[in-house]
């Protein structure tokens, strides 16, 4: 036994319990991984390179290894937040330094739009072009955009309703005639409105009025569609010819009709879209509203049947402009920005990296890693592919570090430190001895 081997037990006592210590120290540091010491032992070479009874000089520190299992995944209420449930890195760069790898998910956004970590690093990504199309290629620092989303007018509208086959002729001339008085309800069956935009974004209140007309000698029933913008009639139909309105604004001739077989069901006209011109006119509020031309119609959705009458699809393709209220990330890693006008479109991509030897990775503190020769060259994708893991928006990547086994493990080297004490002290009580033999 020599002093040696105890002084060599000591240090790797005290290296284990600072390792243990900033295991502890980290356990709230979210996206922190815990490491672990590991020792070798240490042989004094033979001078013939062999030897049966060679006893070992002690130890040293080998490696100080990180382990990148996976931390808990922690909710909360900032969707900035991002953790990546599985493989992979963000990666992070100030435009300068190499980039930087990372399993904190604390992203804020900057004065200029970027999405930084708190030491003003940026997230890298793919950006979007301005029609929202995700544009692969090298990573770039995202970048939100700041300004609003223009408007966009209408050129679709898609209807699905039921028209209820037991209801009563309305339109004039016990069905034989057209026309009808938007003020009296009983001049029509039933209504139904939404909302198209104009090429300002102005919204323009569209109305449609469903008249049965008289039931034909096959049994075929047909349906007279009126329509109004804001309260006026249309004055041109489905074909492009004008519809005469009567003194009071009425119109004397429907949009179009719909037509539909004896056994009810689906129409057999219109089989295809039609056109519908918008005209200009007032808004309740009272700004004047544009003419919207070509707007296809589809009624092809609409269904006659014993039953209520019943909307179940009604849209369009336009809307008002709007500003950006907020983000949303994907578990793709694609960033949505969400609109006041109640849009959305993609305004970047999230890129991670993956390593093929993560302990290779040297720490550079600040919850950030960079690659070595040993960890080999980052292998780039994006969340959910390959081996990368998916993001979940709103949430953080705890630490790994499982406390209890640290403090079961601080007692281990605590009483190994105290064993290797007590050999120095008996290599001592063993000379002091010799050196008192007379």
């Amino acid at each position: 036994m020599s002093f040696q081997q105890g002084l060599s037990g000591l240090n790797a006592s005290s290296k284990n319990l600072d390792v243990i210590g900033n295991n502890i120290a980290n356990s709230g540091t979210y996206g922190a991984k815990s490491s672990r010491a590991e020792f070798a032992d240490v042989y004094a070479a033979a001078l013939n390179g062999a030897g049966q009874n060679q006893i070992g000089i002690g130890t040293s520190l080998q490696s100080v290894a990180q382990q990148f299992t996976q931390g808990n995944i922690s909710t909360t209420e900032n969707p900035m937040d991002l953790a990546i449930n599985g493989g992979g890195f963000f990666q992070v760069s100030d435009g300068l330094n190499p980039t930087r790898y990372s399993r904190n998910g604390q992203f804020k956004v900057s004065k200029d739009g970027f999405v930084i970590n708190n030491d003003g690093l940026k997230l890298m990504g793919y950006p979007a072009n301005g029609a929202g199309v995700i544009q692969p290629g090298t990573a770039q620092p995202l970048q939100l955009p700041t300004g609003g989303i223009p408007p966009a007018v209408t050129t679709e509208i898609e209807m699905e309703f039921n028209l209820d086959s037991r209801l009563a002729t309305t339109a004039p001339g016990g069905g034989t005639g057209v026309g009808m008085d938007l003020a009296d309800s009983a001049t029509y069956n039933n209504a139904t409105s939404l909302t198209v935009y104009d090429a300002k974004g102005q919204d323009v209140a569209v109305t449609f009025y469903f008249q049965k007309a008289a039931t034909a000698a096959d049994g075929s029933d047909s349906w007279n569609v009126y329509a109004t913008a804001n309260g006026s009639a249309f004055d041109t139909d489905a074909t492009g010819a004008a519809i005469p309105l009567d003194a009071f604004g009425n119109p004397t001739a429907p949009y179009t009709t719909l037509t539909f077989p004896p056994t009810g069901g689906s129409p057999t006209f219109p089989t295809t879209p039609i056109s519908m011109n918008v005209p200009a006119g007032t808004s309740a509020r009272g700004n004047a509203t544009l003419a919207i031309p070509n707007i296809q119609l589809d009624l092809t959705g609409a269904t006659e049947n014993g039953s209520s009458f019943a909307v179940t699809n009604l849209t369009q393709d336009g809307y008002a402009p709007g500003q950006l209220t907020g983000i949303q990330v994907a578990s793709n890693g694609i960033v949505q920005a969400r609109y006041s006008n109640g849009q959305s479109k993609p305004a970047g991509q999230v890129e991670l990296a993956s390593f093929r030897n993560p302990q290779g990775l040297q720490t550079m503190g600040g919850n950030v890693w960079i690659r070595t020769v040993n960890s080999g060259d980052a292998v780039v994708g994006v969340p959910g592919d390959g081996n990368m893991g998916a993001l979940q928006s709103g949430a953080l990547e705890e630490s790994n570090v499982d406390l209890t086994a640290e403090l079961v493990n601080m007692v281990t080297a605590q009483r190994a430190y105290q064993a290797n004490a007590q050999t120095i002290k008996t290599q001592d009580q063993v000379l002091q001895t010799i050196v008192n033999l007379r």
